[in-house]
């Protein structure tokens, strides 16, 4: 957090899959592009944070086959982990706040009362998430009595499904939009809030970005997050903030391209390279 002596012009906060990554372009085309805007127009006074509900295995093995940039912070396993630098400096801190009222092994008893759960391999779990495959039709069944069943061991927890596959279950405390919320006010400590702080995402994991005050939203025009049931709910207390409904996940890259005019001047490029829609008190 120390990389940069004032405010950064420009946090940017993306998920990885289907977002910043496009995994049906297998040369990385539009990814190249975007890492060689950032490196020229932004990395001199800007902050790139990651995203991802992958855990740390599976993190690494994306960049292992992706040209991802190094972000100056990683936010891994839906927002239970926190990570700065090159050396992935893991953020003790938000370990420790995250433990309130949690027990992972009281999460496992419980779960287990619920065979519809399929347990996920190792590698995608951690110490602050349990992870499950199950389909949608079974998880609407699932989440409302696994809550209660969680809240009677005196757990604080949420629930979150995503991609019509995964069900985790993580702290109350932990999740995209706390971790992005954390971060900010670390930074506001010490008098470093980013002067615009931008989040980008597709899946239900993200939709929590989009409920942080004081940011710009980017989702994809078929995102998962528009379908979830809270969605018009998170909006409505978004104020005064714009949500950017790119048609294709190709064009994120115009959406850099005209980001200090657009945050700015953002009715400019209504019907241009996206479709603005600004969110009423």
């Amino acid at each position: 957090m120390d990389r940069l002596a004032d405010s950064a012009r420009l946090m940017l906060m993306s998920d990885l899959d289907d977002t910043m990554v496009d995994h049906q372009d297998p040369q990385n085309l539009s990814l190249l592009k975007l890492n060689s805007l950032w490196e020229s127009e932004y990395r001199e006074n800007s902050i790139l944070v990651f995203s991802t509900g992958r855990p740390p295995i599976q993190y690494q093995k994306l960049r292992n086959r992706i040209p991802l940039l190094t972000p100056d912070i990683t936010v891994l396993s839906v927002g239970t982990v926190i990570l700065y630098g090159d050396k992935l400096v893991r953020d003790e801190e938000w370990i420790e706040f995250l433990n309130f009222n949690w027990d992972r092994e009281v999460v496992l008893e419980e779960t287990k009362k619920f065979l519809q759960l399929k347990y996920q391999p190792e590698m995608n779990q951690g110490p602050h998430k349990v992870s499950f495959y199950i389909s949608k039709e079974e998880a609407e069944k699932v989440i409302n009595p696994l809550l209660a069943s969680l809240s009677k061991r005196g757990l604080d927890v949420k629930i979150i499904y995503s991609a019509g596959l995964t069900l985790e279950v993580i702290p109350k405390r932990a999740g995209k939009g706390e971790a992005l919320d954390y971060i900010l006010n670390k930074f506001n400590l010490i008098k470093k809030l980013p002067i615009n702080t931008l989040v980008c995402g597709d899946s239900g994991n993200d939709t929590e970005l989009f409920t942080v005050r004081g940011v710009y939203g980017v989702m994809w025009y078929r995102a998962e997050i528009q379908n979830s049931e809270n969605f018009s709910i998170y909006l409505k207390s978004i104020t005064k903030e714009f949500i950017f409904y790119l048609l294709f996940l190709k064009e994120f890259i115009f959406s850099l391209l005209f980001l200090k005019e657009f945050i700015f001047f953002p009715s400019y490029f209504e019907g241009i390279h996206f479709s603005l829609h600004q969110i009423n008190k």
